[in-house]
């Protein structure tokens, strides 16, 4: 099946779930045949598998191009474990949920793609564990730290009495908690907290040497910062996304298209 065959409504399957090291449970999605090239997606913050790739189109255009896609609800989001305490997010365990999650599909390589915070772990994936990732699409990936900016006693407040979020960044990302019906704001805010200071920056000096296809939206606030971020990767690409911003990016048809041209079969691996 080519990229231009008529395309289906992509049915959301029942998770399977998979084991982190720490006990929690993992929610995984299956599209496609299991001997086809794998794409693996991981979506943003306060999003969902879902939300990200499924309500897209990007699920659809994949499997309609022969590929094997299997999705990944992050811990703290969708139908996955949604643990309270900050300690348990950081960019090690991340990492680690993504390597258990291959180990059990017994999955040595795959395609990569991944938005925001799932940009984020994919670059880290991919230096820390290079055999695991051919090339990558990392979309509206931060070389900041985003999170950091959150007032968290005020998203606490709000969570736990109601309280009105005053401060403009954190009210933004409240509201985008919230859009997510199945989102538990308290393990957002766990999730913020554990990852706003650390390791959660993308080391500049380590890049991934895979190919990567970096996308970012015109109209989105860390468009440069993305642009320079890319240009430390030895193989990497900058796309520019035509007047988008970084909650509406992953619908973009032309983020899709350029993204199905870099993961193309043809294209080299290094």
């Amino acid at each position: 099946m080519d990229a231009t065959t008529p395309l289906l409504r992509t049915e959301m399957p029942p998770p399977s779930y998979v084991m982190s090291a720490e006990g929690y449970q993992l929610a995984t999605y299956s599209w496609g045949e299991p001997d086809a090239d794998t794409v693996l997606c991981v979506h943003g913050f306060a999003s969902s598998c879902r939300d990200n790739w499924v309500e897209t189109g990007w699920v659809r255009m994949l499997t309609g191009a022969g590929y094997r896609v299997i999705g990944v609800d992050q811990r703290g989001h969708g139908a996955s474990d949604k643990p309270h305490d900050a300690r348990a997010y950081s960019m090690g365990a991340f990492v680690a949920d993504l390597i258990a999650v291959l180990d059990t599909y017994l999955l040595d390589a795959v395609r990569y793609v991944g938005y925001s915070l799932g940009a984020r772990v994919g670059w880290q994936l991919a230096v820390d564990a290079p055999e695991h990732v051919g090339r990558a699409v990392l979309g509206g990936i931060p070389d900041g730290r985003p999170l950091g900016r959150l007032r968290i006693e005020q998203a606490r407040a709000y969570a736990e009495k109601g309280i009105p979020v005053e401060d403009r960044v954190t009210h933004n990302y409240v509201t985008l908690a919230e859009r997510v019906q199945e989102n538990d704001l308290r393990a957002l805010i766990a999730l913020a907290e554990g990852m706003r200071f650390g390791d959660a920056d993308p080391d500049p000096d380590r890049p991934p040497v895979q190919p990567v296809l970096f996308a970012t939206g015109s109209e989105d606030a860390i468009l440069e910062r993305s642009r320079v971020l890319a240009a430390t990767a030895p193989n990497g690409t900058f796309v520019e996304i035509p007047g988008r911003h970084h909650f509406n990016t992953p619908g973009s048809r032309a983020f899709r298209d350029a993204a199905l041209d870099f993961l193309g079969p043809d294209a080299t691996e290094i």
